[in-house]
């Protein structure tokens, strides 16, 4: 049985590729941890008189049959809602680097660890 290609939506197309379910779960929990970090950062900007502190960004990196790579600054976005993450996929043959909102990316995750 062939295995369910992760396919992620970016803003001008799709890409799939094979991706394993155990990294589709690192990945959701390394997301999640930077929807919680842009959540806190929005909390602590909206105090009167305070400027939150700066956070390190997030790396996600998977290498399997494809190298994934996922970069995210959470000091530049003012909310979950508003970030883009950066994304680089290649081989030995292509490599695509582009940027992506980072709820989508979360849904695309979500609906991937569901039908796996």
């Amino acid at each position: 049985m062939a295995s369910i290609p992760l396919r992620l939506n970016l803003g001008d197309g799709s890409v799939a590729f094979s991706f394993s379910p155990e990294a589709a779960r690192d990945l959701h929990k390394a997301l999640n941890d930077l929807i919680n970090q842009l959540k806190a950062i929005a909390l602590e900007g909206n105090k009167p008189g305070h400027k939150p502190a700066p956070q390190k960004p997030i790396e996600y990196q998977h290498t399997g049959d494809v190298f994934l790579e996922i970069f995210c600054n959470p000091n530049i976005w003012p909310s979950p809602f508003a970030a883009k993450v950066l994304i680089t996929i290649r081989d030995e043959r292509i490599r695509l680097s582009t940027e992506a909102e980072l709820t989508r990316i979360l849904e695309d995750l979500n609906q991937y660890l569901e039908q796996v």
